[in-house]
């Protein structure tokens, strides 16, 4: 039966929410409070790239904090934003740029933590290419969406012209015939099928060269955050716990990823959670010292900077709307 909390409780909750004091001080379990429905929209379909989500799922985290999760998979014809909202969804996986974009738009939506330290995305060359500088001469090729994220990025700090941009068709056979190719390339996909086709290649994750944007954040509505801001705070600790969790053993968020996608490899997942391991996406930079989810002002700020010059944001954009740091500044979930 669904049992209201109580209102003492409900008063209680709302101001640790709201002044970000860690929840896991509280001894509260699931049984203190009715379970919250909550839709979680992703971004694409199933994969270890979100663990901790399934991971959350699988192991009860979600429900320790009295929240009934559904994860529902996201594709290349699903616009997450626009079900955001339209409150089709409670909280999508989200990325800086796009959230951006939507409040230059007018759209109340906001970030309130970031799953990933730095953006997966990164250029995938031959071997004989030793860092992104050596691209000059090369032909990259990139993706639609890379025109208004990464590649801009990519251009003016390496001072690369578009003559040699062509399209990603998502067919990696022009890269195998051709060593003089480069291309656009996420951590696990790309790289996971040069090696099965015994391909030599090496990946330059752009987070790791400067590249600003967060990666896999949670994203909401505004009037989520000012009418329920004891329901984020819970989702963002049991997601942040979950990602925790799933890099120490994986296999229970696994099973849920395979149930959701019967398409997805053991193989696949595990390279996926080892490089994930490998490049501290989850656990490196701020996330070190600060604990899993954090995000910082002046890491959006340099978000911001880059797409003003690169032209990918109108001047007098109100840029400190598209996130909140209230949700992690004091989450601690240390790695």
């Amino acid at each position: 039966m669904h049992r209201q909390p109580q209102p003492l409780y409900r008063r209680w909750f709302s101001r640790l929410a709201l002044t970000a004091t860690t929840l896991a001080a509280t001894t509260l379990t699931s049984a203190a409070w009715a379970q919250d429905k909550v839709t979680m929209l992703t971004s694409w379909y199933a994969q270890a790239e979100h663990g901790g989500f399934y991971q959350a799922v699988a192991t009860g985290l979600y429900k320790k904090y009295g929240l009934d999760v559904t994860i529902k998979m996201g594709g290349p014809q699903v616009n997450g934003i626009q079900l955001l909202a339209a409150g089709q969804a409670d909280f999508i996986m989200g990325y800086d740029i796009q959230t951006l974009n939507a409040v230059e738009k007018g759209l109340p939506v906001v970030t309130v933590a970031a799953s990933f330290q730095k953006d997966l995305q990164g250029i995938m060359a031959h071997d004989d290419v030793k860092s992104l500088a050596d691209l000059k001469g090369k032909t990259i090729l990139a993706n639609t969406s890379a025109q208004t994220s990464w590649l801009p990025w990519l251009l003016g700090k390496y001072g690369y012209s578009m003559d040699q941009v062509r399209p990603y068709t998502f067919n990696l056979q022009p890269f195998i015939v051709d060593k003089n190719v480069a291309q656009s390339a996420y951590l696990s996909s790309e790289p996971f099928m040069a090696m099965k086709s015994n391909v030599p290649a090496n990946f330059f994750l752009l987070g790791d060269q400067g590249y600003p944007p967060y990666g896999t954040t949670i994203v909401t509505q505004q009037k989520m955050v000012a009418e329920k801001p004891d329901v984020v705070a819970r989702f963002v600790r049991a997601s942040m716990e979950g990602w925790k969790s799933y890099l120490a053993d994986p296999a229970p968020g696994n099973a849920l990823i395979k149930k959701d996608n019967p398409k997805m490899e053991d193989d696949l997942i595990a390279f996926a959670v080892k490089r994930m391991k490998e490049v501290k996406a989850v656990d490196g930079g701020d996330a070190a010292t600060q604990g899993v989810g954090v995000m910082t002002d002046a890491r959006w700020e340099q978000t911001y900077k880059f797409m003003l010059s690169a032209g990918l944001l109108k001047p007098g954009v109100d840029w400190k709307k598209a996130y909140t740091t209230q949700f992690v500044k004091d989450l601690k979930v240390m790695p």
